[in-house]
């Protein structure tokens, strides 16, 4: 990797592909599913060794419920044990780990499971890593408003008194700054409903590379275009 580069403090990353690459290999979906499990464990060490604070993905969204039972019953399953792992590993990379999304539709075993998680991993210093479990953006929104709303019924706050950062301070990312850079794998240019709000000003890397091929190697390559753009955020820079 180039010296003195521009290193994106938040990266979130759409984690795609898995089920194609595993296609490909002749192999069944849930196969990719659990590769792109231990991609995930690669990079988070690749993303702190790089000097990024904050790392982001997006594991399963609200519209994933409508995939074939029995992918979705696969998917559960490597979540937990993917959990049930963590701590050990998070402990040891003092990394801190948190969970967005709407968290009652999950099971109770896993609803434990991120709770435990999130309660042993709290006092870390290192990087922050997030996995978004049955999240939505629009559903986050909405739940942030629910929430804005319910104050000015309350006679809380008049509805003059809403500003962006109180939205931002409602929201399931509350505790996180808003991403620098987004990346999307397996040559998908959509952001697909995930952090609509918060990466109003990110940057956007997309590339053809599935998932579970996604490596240090390519993640230098996606903070390398980074690192050459001039971010503006709506103004002029000289």
């Amino acid at each position: 990797m180039e010296e003195n580069l521009n290193i994106p403090a938040h990266v979130a990353i759409i984690l795609d592909g898995n089920g194609r690459w595993a296609k490909e290999k002749g192999m069944p979906r849930n196969y990719g599913h659990m590769q792109g499990a231990k991609a995930v464990e690669d990079i988070l060490v690749d993303a702190r060794d790089m000097g990024i604070k904050y790392l982001t993905v997006y594991a399963f969204s609200t519209e994933n419920w409508s995939r074939p039972e029995a992918e979705v019953s696969a998917l559960m399953t490597i979540l937990r044990n993917y959990l049930k792992t963590s701590i050990k590993k998070s402990m040891k990379n003092n990394v801190r780990c948190r969970v967005i999304g709407e968290r009652s539709k999950l099971s109770a075993d896993i609803q434990d499971a991120i709770n435990e998680l999130e309660e042993a991993t709290k006092d870390n210093t290192g990087l922050t890593f997030t996995i978004a479990i049955n999240y939505g953006s629009r559903d986050e929104i909405t739940r942030a408003v629910r929430k804005v709303a319910d104050k000015v019924a309350a006679g809380e706050i008049a509805s003059s008194d809403i500003t962006e950062q109180m939205i931002t301070e409602n929201l399931d990312t509350n505790f996180l700054p808003d991403p620098d850079l987004l990346i999307r794998t397996c040559n998908e240019q959509r952001i697909s409903n995930f952090l609509l709000w918060q990466c109003a000003y990110a940057e956007f890397y997309y590339t053809p590379v599935a998932w579970p091929d996604f490596n240090k190697a390519e993640l230098e390559k996606a903070v390398e275009s980074y690192s050459g753009r001039n971010r503006k955020f709506g103004g002029l820079k000289t």
